[in-house]
């Protein structure tokens, strides 16, 4: 077995992979059905694009309040809990006479319970993978975004042939599946030992949890500046909100929607496969760099790119997206044990939640203005703060950085 596939030799892995893999195909379905439903509805690029952000922006609460969970529970616990509560919300919203306010509302508490599950997730798996840790996240990220294309592609074709609600109704049993996998198959994994507060009381105990996560960032430069690079994604996922617009604006039918969401995931698998070939001390260094590219193909389109050269410039752009396996577990392996848990739930909910806030500026910029112009304002300002943010990883010193994580096997 080769070094990128050798975390399938560990069964913990796989069953947390697979669990995963079923949840993001099932909400591919969910996220375009609604998208196109609203568009159809009201015509407005600024709707669409919030509808589609809305499966992200609660993040920007529950990562704060809801992730400490993950190293206060069994984290096998977290992960099951997190998805019945899921797949039960998601099952009403599959309702047909569920009205579009109310299923705007229930998405916003599934995607609440979104972050103890990330947190969770991100948790166990350098507790189940140890130095095939970044191995794991590779896998992770190619099958996650080759999931991602075939969904997006299939998406606008199963929605538009079975209808939006039915396509809810398969999201809320990918949830429903992944929990019994995940129950059946993951070992128990308890939390950390007590961190010393068991004579404070409970909301002290609370708010405590709640700021670990930011004051472990906040006071190592390092992870912050892991941080910066991995929040850049708040710029370039604003193409995604806008698919549906921009598929209207250059005369392309329903089923380019599809095509055109999974361009990007198509060049991250491509990347992600480039970049473990290369040693790992290279691809370190060259985060700054890549960050870089991941923004600057979307300035090409001031140009009003065709429907083509789009596709081709959201390929590239995903290319160097791939960056994003690499901070991550190096973010990730860097992070102290006892609080792990909760700082990468305070980087995933910064990066989800602004994502979410991209997606919603660049759909109002794209009302005004037109999808064309929002991606480009997006590329050229994602691109001037990546150079910042690649400035200061090179003052990290990468390759001490990359010394410091434990051997690859």
């Amino acid at each position: 077995m080769s070094r990128t596939w050798s975390a399938f030799a560990v069964p913990g892995f796989r069953v947390v992979w697979l669990a995963g893999l079923l949840s993001v195909a099932g909400d591919q379905l969910a996220r375009v059905a609604l998208s196109i439903l609203v568009f159809q509805r009201t015509g407005s690029a600024a709707l669409s694009a919030a509808t589609y952000a809305l499966s992200m922006l609660p993040a920007l609460v529950s990562g704060a309040l809801l992730s400490w969970l993950a190293d206060r529970f069994p984290r096998r616990r977290v992960l099951v809990t997190c998805d019945v509560v899921r797949a039960a919300l998601v099952a009403v919203m599959a309702v047909p006479v569920v009205p579009l306010p109310l299923m705007a509302g229930l998405l916003v508490l599934v995607q609440l319970a979104e972050a103890p599950f990330s947190a969770a997730q991100g948790a166990v798996l350098p507790e189940l993978l140890g130095s095939r840790y970044e191995a794991g996240q590779a896998v992770q990220q190619v099958t996650t975004q080759l999931c991602l294309v075939l969904g997006f592609v299939a998406a606008a074709f199963v929605v538009t042939a079975v209808g939006a609600h039915a396509a809810l109704a398969v999201d809320a049993a990918t949830f429903a599946v992944s929990a019994v996998l995940i129950r059946a198959g993951l070992g128990r994994h308890p939390p950390p030992d007590g961190d010393g507060e068991s004579g404070t009381t409970w909301w002290r105990r609370s708010w405590r949890r709640i700021a670990a996560g930011a004051v472990t960032v906040g006071r190592d430069r390092t992870l912050g500046t892991l941080v910066w690079l991995g929040w850049l994604a708040l710029f370039t996922v604003v193409p995604e909100g806008l698919a549906v617009p921009f598929a209207q604006q250059v005369g392309a039918g329903g089923g380019w929607i599809g095509v055109l969401l999974a361009a990007e995931p198509a060049g991250a698998v491509a990347g992600a496969l480039l970049l473990r070939r290369v040693a790992r001390p290279v691809r370190v260094r060259a985060l700054g760099v890549l960050a870089v590219g991941t923004s600057a193909p979307l300035v090409a389109f001031w140009g009003r790119p065709t429907l083509g050269a789009a596709l081709a410039l959201l390929f590239v752009s995903g290319l160097c997206s791939a960056y994003q396996v690499t901070a991550g577990a190096t973010f990730v392996q860097l992070s102290p044990p006892r609080v792990r848990g909760r700082t990468l739930g305070f980087a995933r909910t910064g990066m989800i939640a602004g994502q979410g806030l991209g997606i919603v500026a660049g759909g109002v910029l794209a009302q005004l203005a037109g999808p064309s112009t929002a991606i480009a304002w997006a590329g050229t300002a994602g691109a001037l703060v990546a150079l910042a943010a690649a400035a200061a990883w090179a003052r990290r010193r990468p390759d001490t950085v990359s010394a410091a994580l434990p051997a690859e096997t």
